[in-house]
């Protein structure tokens, strides 16, 4: 469960890199490099993504925790990798980008109640 929970707290933190940079792409009016800055990130969150999903979908499946369902987790993993790949560009819709993360938050902040009420009840 240490696992999970570790790398589902990194993705939070993903959450809000997206969002500060995006932010920050817009203010300053930036285009990135694609070779150079979005796919060596993108492919970081990736593989971090790729893992949690196997840990937490086997999880899933074992435990079958409250307000967790598998579909969830594949619609979080393909949102993700867009606003991760979308958080470079400022020519992104804000609004929609926004919610996107808004929702993976969501999901994601289920998923770490889910796995502390594991922690304080273990039977």
């Amino acid at each position: 469960m240490t696992s999970i929970k570790s790398r589902t707290e990194q993705l939070l933190t993903v959450c809000e890199e997206c969002l500060e940079r995006h932010a920050e792409m817009r203010r300053l009016d930036l285009e990135p490099d694609f070779f150079n800055e979005v796919k060596p990130y993108a492919d970081k969150q990736f593989e971090l993504l790729d893992t949690w999903k196997e840990e937490i979908l086997s999880w899933i499946r074992r435990d079958r925790p409250k307000y967790i369902h598998l579909q969830q987790i594949i619609a979080l993993d393909d949102m993700m990798r867009q606003f991760i790949v979308q958080s470079f560009y400022q020519k992104t819709g804000k609004k929609r980008f926004v919610q996107s993360i808004q929702s993976a938050r969501y999901t994601l902040q289920t998923v770490m109640n889910a796995l502390e009420e594991r922690e304080e009840d273990p039977s």
